[in-house]
């Protein structure tokens, strides 16, 4: 039978659900409104929507990189504590999505969150999570993901359990032990120090000038009777100083004996020693919950306002 939009919009006005959950809802009950929130709910798909205003800014990263190195996926997926973050399946779960897009299509998350899910051929990867919000009793969401498909070698790196992943992408005609452990090292390195950018080439020019101006006129404030020559250099200083911090391969390498090796000399060591070609090309840098309002737990409170208090 033929469900009618005000139908849907009154299915999803009582239950929260989305609109696609409504009409298949309303088409699986031949339109019956009672049965139709009896089917949502006994899919999980009406607590779900219940819980979707809720903050999901805990959660962790995952990385999947296939056996020969050639190709990867990264993860984020978020809850709303991080008991949960912490909770075996919950992490079985992330790590199945991180399989999933591996393998998959999906340039984008409506993409993939059309795609038959990798647990349940029947359900799709928005319904399976629906399911998994209603079993384990938070919201959760699928946030973003990437992946790295190369001719040269792509290496994971998980800090924290989960707080922050990293892929780093290298252009390399060697897979020996020595190659990997120095991208390892090199994923570690953007890990901890969360660079902006992989090197100076993909620093955006009119950052570059606007950082001018501002820190020219952070200098002529410092050195009032300074010519432009003297304001010039203490520009460039500090802007070549500030480019050294968010480049990943002008860093200095967190790993250096002299405590003075960039990251790109390093790698160029081990390339040297290696006898191969070895160029970092990219990284992806993920942090949990980065950019998300974190929601502010008081236990004590929630139970006084529970009782009455």
């Amino acid at each position: 039978m033929a469900i009618s939009a005000k139908e849907v919009k009154e299915l999803r006005e009582m239950t929260g659900a989305g609109m696609m959950d409504c009409k298949k809802a309303l088409t699986e009950t031949d339109g019956d409104m009672d049965k139709a929130v009896e089917w949502l709910r006994e899919n999980g798909l009406a607590k779900a929507a219940k819980k979707a205003n809720r903050i999901a800014a805990e959660g962790i990263v995952t990385t999947v990189v296939s056996e020969d190195g050639k190709k990867a996926s990264m993860v984020e997926v978020n809850s709303e504590t991080d008991f949960v973050a912490k909770n075996e399946k919950f992490q079985t779960y992330v790590k199945e999505v991180a399989a999933q897009i591996l393998e998959s299509s999906a340039a984008d998350m409506d993409a993939l969150m059309a795609e038959p899910a990798a647990q349940d051929a029947s359900a799709t990867v928005k319904d399976y999570l629906a399911s998994m919000i209603a079993t384990i009793g938070e919201n959760l969401s699928i946030r973003r993901f990437e992946k790295v498909s190369t001719d040269g070698m792509v290496v994971s790196y998980i800090h924290a359990g989960g707080k922050i992943g990293v892929l780093v992408e290298a252009d390399t005609d060697s897979n020996s032990d020595a190659v990997k452990e120095c991208l390892r090292n090199v994923a570690m390195q953007a890990a901890a120090m969360s660079p902006k950018y992989t090197s100076k080439d993909e620093v955006d020019q009119a950052y570059i000038e606007k950082e001018k101006e501002i820190l020219a006129q952070e200098a002529r404030n410092e050195k009032p009777d300074a010519n432009d020559k003297i304001i010039n250099g203490m520009v460039m200083g500090r802007i070549n100083k500030e480019l050294k911090e968010i480049c990943l391969l002008d860093q200095v390498y967190v790993k250096a004996e002299d405590g003075k090796q960039s990251v790109s000399k390093y790698v160029e060591e081990v390339a040297k020693a290696e006898g191969c070609k070895l160029a970092i090309r990219r990284f992806i840098r993920f942090e949990t919950g980065e950019g998300l309002e974190k929601k502010n737990e008081d236990f004590a409170a929630e139970v006084a306002a529970q009782m009455g208090q």
